[in-house]
Formats: C-alpha cells, structure tokens, sequence
C-alpha cells in the first residue's frame, strides 16, 4: 500500500503508525552544536552554523507529546550539555505526567521518564544538578577505554580523563547504572572490545556496542567498516562466556548480556547486521523542530513552522498524528538503492 492509500489516523487515543507500532519514545534536540569531532560523525571542520531554539519551544512541543502517548523523553544533540537552561528545561520536564497507561507498566498518570545522551566532557559538573532537577537515567557516548586511541576518535586533546570523571560523577550522584555508548568502526577501536567489558566489570557501568551507521557527514561509511554483532559476541565469549539477559521491552535497541558470573552487563545495538524496525517505539525532533519518523527518512516534517504560524496545540497535534502514522516500516541500509539521509547525526540528534 502507498503512503498515499493510507486511511487517516485516528483523531484520538495513543499516537501510532500505520504498521501498527505505538510511538512512545520521544527524542528531542536541543541544540546540534557540539564540543566533539569525531571521526565517525564530524568532518572536523569548521564554520558549521548551528541552531537552537528558545527551550519553552521544546518544552510546548514535548507537552503536545505526552499528551498523545509519549511516556519517555531523552534530550539529545550534538551535545545537550552545551545547552544554556538546560537544568531548569529537565525540572520543567520533570513535572510532566503521561496521559496513558504505560504499556510496560500499564500504570496511568506517571511521571515522565527523562533521559540524557552526552558525550561526558562537562557531566562532572553537571550529573548532580540534573539529578536533583529530576533526570532519571543518562547515556554517555565513549568510544575507548585508553587516552590516546579515545582523542584519536574526539579530536579533542585530553578528553577521555574529562568524560571518566562526569561518569564517575553520574554514578556518584545517583544516576546509574550509567549507560555507555561505544561506535565500533574497524580500523579505529576494534581493539577496546575486551577492554570495554573489564570497564563495564569494574565501573558498574552498562557499556553498549552500536554498528556504526551511514550518517557521519563525510560520507566515508562503507560495509566492510561495520563491527558487526556476531564479531562482537564471538570476541566476548572467547574472553568470557556470556550469557543472554531478557529484554526490558520489546522496543528495547539493544540485545542484553552479561557474563558466566553475573558481573558486568553488555549491550549491543545492531540496526545493520539485525534491524529492530519491527518493534520502533521512537519518534525524533530536531534542533530546528523537524519531526524525523525514522534515522534515515529522506524528508523532514517542519513543527517548528507550524506553530510559528499560530497554530493552536490541537492542531499541531493532528499533524503529529498525520506524520507519525506515515512513519516508514523499517530502513533499508544495505539493499540496492538506500540513499543515506541528507542531514548526518549531529544535526539529527541521536
């Protein structure tokens, strides 16, 4: 069936698309400058004009989200730390209340789930503050467990003892367990794989192996660059067998492990080698307040314009409605044919 066949979505209940998914998770960009320049995302380069709106934009967009359904928010970039008022922008967000039964729950009337991506390097500072704002659960995106190789991928001298201390912060302020997000790219940081699993064992931190995804902004990506899941396990288990976790939702990116003695937990997310399309449960915002259906959409659906026309928040909410029912059955990285999108992650948001 084309898009164009498609019955209208319904004018009321839980916001779904058309394949039947309810999208629950909200992803918002607060800004798509970021303090990095990593190799599988940046050119290096710079110069880039950046943007970011005023917060209680965000924050009026995310209020007509919940109100169809979203139950989590994770703040993205670039690098949302970088982000004036954005302490005060979690508390606000911390008063919010979902207006469904959660479907893993089933619970109505709860709190908002609010979650962080950073890159770590200002977290020292900042993990206790946003905890006492009210941020339940942050993601720090770390792609070595050694200095050298860790500044080789940022670009930025002496990072990697910045980004340990603000997850050791994090952890310390009551965050945890702290999620961390390694990009594998064959050539760059295939070797820290092992290394990462004593860091997980030691930290008491859950460290996440992601396959690297066409969306850097030099279009160098190719196949054969990709660290894929079952090199991934292959590697673990000769370092120590692993054994699988259950997933914590069926929408859940990321395959569970943990080791033969139950320390240390192991994620990894696959979107190239085992897509996870089937169960999408995400929504995206962009730092210009563009709606993306999926990572790799060819078209961006413009909010912002919509409610700088004076449109009223019932109404922004039937075009929501109208894009997300259209949201795309899955990605087709891989097959002939796939056009990488026109924007890379760092003006997506991740």
């Amino acid at each position: 069936m084309m898009a164009g066949d498609l019955a209208a979505p319904s004018a009321e209940g839980r916001l779904t698309d058309s394949h039947g998914r309810a999208i629950t998770d909200l992803r918002i960009s607060v800004t798509d400058r970021c303090n990095y320049k990593c190799v599988y995302c940046r050119t290096g380069e710079e110069g880039i004009n950046f943007t970011e709106l005023p917060i209680e934009h965000y924050l009026r967009m995310i209020r007509i989200f919940v109100s169809l359904g979203v139950e989590k928010v994770r703040i993205t970039g670039g690098e949302p730390l970088l982000r004036a008022g954005l302490v005060d922008m979690v508390a606000e967000l911390a008063q919010m209340r979902t207006t469904y039964p959660s479907l893993e729950s089933g619970e109505a009337d709860q709190l908002l789930d609010i979650a962080l991506t950073t890159n770590g390097h200002l977290l020292e500072a900042m993990a206790a503050p946003l905890k006492a704002a009210g941020l339940s659960r942050i993601t720090v995106s770390m792609d070595a467990v050694d200095s050298e190789t860790f500044t080789r991928i940022t670009r930025v001298p002496r990072s990697f003892e910045r980004v340990l201390a603000g997850i050791r912060a994090a952890r310390d302020a009551g965050l945890g367990p702290v999620k961390v997000n390694c990009v594998l790219l064959r050539g760059f940081n295939e070797d820290q794989i092992e290394r990462f699993a004593e860091f997980s064992r030691a930290e008491g931190v859950i460290v996440r192996f992601i396959e690297w995804m066409p969306l850097e902004e030099d279009r160098s990506w190719k196949p054969e660059t990709v660290v894929t899941m079952d090199e991934i396990v292959a590697r673990l288990n000769a370092w120590r067998p692993l054994v699988d976790l259950e997933p914590n939702a069926a929408s859940e990116t990321a395959r569970r492990f943990t080791f033969d003695d139950g320390v240390g937990e192991i994620g990894i997310i696959a979107p190239v080698s085992r897509p996870f399309c089937g169960h999408c449960s995400r929504i995206r915002l962009t730092s210009d307040s563009k709606i993306r259906t999926c990572l790799f959409s060819q078209v961006d659906h413009d909010l912002y314009k919509k409610s700088r026309e004076g449109r009223s928040d019932s109404e922004l909410a039937a075009y929501i409605r109208h894009v997300v029912f259209r949201k795309e059955a899955r990605h087709h990285i891989g097959e002939a044919g796939f056009l990488k999108p026109a924007r890379n992650m760092v003006h997506i948001g991740g």
